[in-house]
């Protein structure tokens, strides 16, 4: 039963589509969505996903803290797995140049890894937002595309 729903819901999902991006993460990110046009701005994807920072401030004293976790969990998941696709399929692409620095240096700790890594799930799922609804084409975010030439 299970690998038939599985087998449908990746069915369901477009051809084209970012490499890295296989046909059951495409669905949990768009079924958890529902509607992109809903968000008027990029801010409104990040806070949605729970993957901003949180703020300290009193007086003229304030604190970075750590992701909010505020938001849809099973999207969070989803797009921090989808971020270490991005890592693997999608080298060229400038989100994950921007961060190999990190990810290309075995030195690197846990924690810069894991922050690196929820940056760029955040640019991911904003950059989703804007081609989903069509604010920019795939190429402007340097993605390699499949399903392309069918």
């Amino acid at each position: 039963m299970a690998l038939a729903c599985t087998t449908a819901l990746e069915q369901a999902a477009p051809a084209l589509r970012p490499k890295g991006l296989g046909g059951l993460s495409y669905e949990v990110v768009e079924r958890e969505i529902g509607d992109w046009n809903r968000f008027d701005n990029r801010r409104q994807v990040g806070s949605y996903t729970g993957l901003c920072g949180g703020v300290s401030a009193s007086g003229k004293t304030t604190h970075l803290l750590p992701i909010t976790k505020h938001g849809n969990v099973r999207l969070r998941t989803a797009l921090v797995e989808l971020a270490w696709r991005l890592v693997v399929w999608q080298r060229d692409c400038a989100l994950v140049k921007k961060w190999w620095p990190v990810f290309g240096n075995p030195k690197a700790t846990k924690a810069a890894k894991k922050k690196a890594i929820v940056a760029l799930a955040r640019q991911m799922a904003v950059d989703l937002w804007r081609w989903r609804t069509g604010r920019a084409q795939p190429a402007a975010f340097g993605w390699t595309m499949i399903g392309a030439e069918d």
